[in-house]
């Protein structure tokens, strides 16, 4: 495994529960999300297959399933996947990186990666991109969400746990065009600033779809 993504994987083993506990109802007090998601829904059509990329202790991938569609939550941190499995054992949970993800070509009728491209180093956003397109059928809508900004923010201590990692802002631009290269059409982009229980970021939303 990457140096850098072995330090991501170990920083969320290490506060997977908390993060549990901390963040497992945070869509109840986030309605712009709940409308995004509620239109990538529409958009894959009933018992569509629904990616959850990034999905750490499996809140928004059983949101989705609760939304009539078969979702796949697929996390870097097997702790964050142990974590996810017992508290929704009805849905379905994979480990993987997103730059190998552990599904077929076309497998996915649309996917969410909300705040895990965050991750990456810039180098690695176009890559990560393809990968997402791979396992996009096509005519399939992916939604992404990230930190707005160029900043690099390190963590050494998380909730009074020791960690160390990486969260990388990206500009607007910086994002559509690795979606664009990817093979990925943007078709909106929004940004919001951070409701009152985040932290105080400003906020990129893209939907993108699998070009055919």
């Amino acid at each position: 495994m990457n140096r850098d993504h072995d330090r991501v994987r170990r920083s969320y083993d290490t506060v997977a529960e908390e993060y549990r506990s901390r963040l497992a109802d945070e869509l109840a007090g986030k309605p712009l999300d709940r409308a995004l998601l509620a239109a990538l829904v529409e958009e894959a059509g009933p018992g569509a297959v629904v990616a959850d990329l990034g999905c750490g202790p499996g809140h928004v991938t059983a949101w989705l399933a609760g939304s009539g569609v078969r979702a796949v939550g697929i996390d870097l941190s097997p702790e964050m996947v142990a974590v996810a499995r017992r508290a929704f054992p009805a849905a379905e949970f994979r480990e993987g990186d997103l730059l190998r993800l552990p599904a077929a070509d076309g497998e996915f009728g649309a996917a969410v990666a909300l705040y895990s491209v965050i991750h990456l180093d810039p180098g690695e956003l176009r890559p990560a991109c393809v990968e997402l397109r791979r396992v996009l059928r096509p005519g399939a809508p992916l939604l992404v969400a990230v930190h707005l900004g160029t900043e690099v923010r390190h963590l050494d201590e998380w909730w009074g746990h020791r960690v160390d990692v990486d969260f990388h802002f990206f500009a607007a631009e910086t994002v559509v065009a690795a979606l664009t290269d990817a093979g990925l059409a943007v078709e909106a982009r929004l940004e919001r600033v951070a409701y009152p229980q985040e932290v105080a970021t400003r906020r990129l939303y893209v939907l993108a779809r699998h070009a055919r």
